[in-house]
């Protein structure tokens, strides 16, 4: 059990029993629901408190912006951070969103629009096996790996 401590000014603190690397995966469809109920606690404003994850061996990882409290109290309240699955879910689902922004040769494997998102197949899987790195993101060549001949052609 992975309980949260209340800190002072209201933030919360989790210390995992593993480092991030250590995560076990999660299926495509876990992946697929927290996005949903995440987009959906963002639409209501189910803003969450600031979190201090402490990994085992690894640096502390701050989820304190707005959106990442946000998602992550999302998470709290749809599939629970009391367990390693809990965290690997919010943690892959926080990776994923910082991959769509971060890596471009992403693109073309999801849309965004006022609906919501679609996701290729192909990168839920992958965003559900892919090892995180120590801080959270997925470990790049991986990723890239994992998706092999399903990454969009240039041009």
């Amino acid at each position: 059990m992975i309980e949260a401590q209340p800190l002072p000014g209201g933030a919360l603190r989790h210390a995992l029993p593993v480092a991030l690397p250590a995560l076990p995966p999660v299926p495509p469809q876990a992946l697929e629901a927290a996005w949903e109920a995440a987009r959906e606690a963002a639409d209501r404003g189910l803003w969450g408190p600031p979190r201090w994850l402490e990994p085992r061996g690894g640096a502390p990882l701050a989820l304190t912006d707005p959106d990442a409290a946000c998602w992550t109290e999302a998470m709290a309240r749809h599939v629970g951070l009391d367990t390693l699955a809990g965290w690997a879910v919010t943690l892959r689902l926080l990776a994923l969103v910082e991959a769509m922004g971060r890596l471009p040769w992403l693109r073309g494997l999801f849309t965004l629009g006022p609906a919501g998102a679609e996701f290729h197949p192909a990168l839920l899987a992958a965003a559900g096996q892919a090892p995180l790195d120590a801080e959270g993101r997925f470990a790049e060549a991986a990723l890239r790996g994992m998706l092999g001949g399903r990454l969009p052609s240039r041009g």
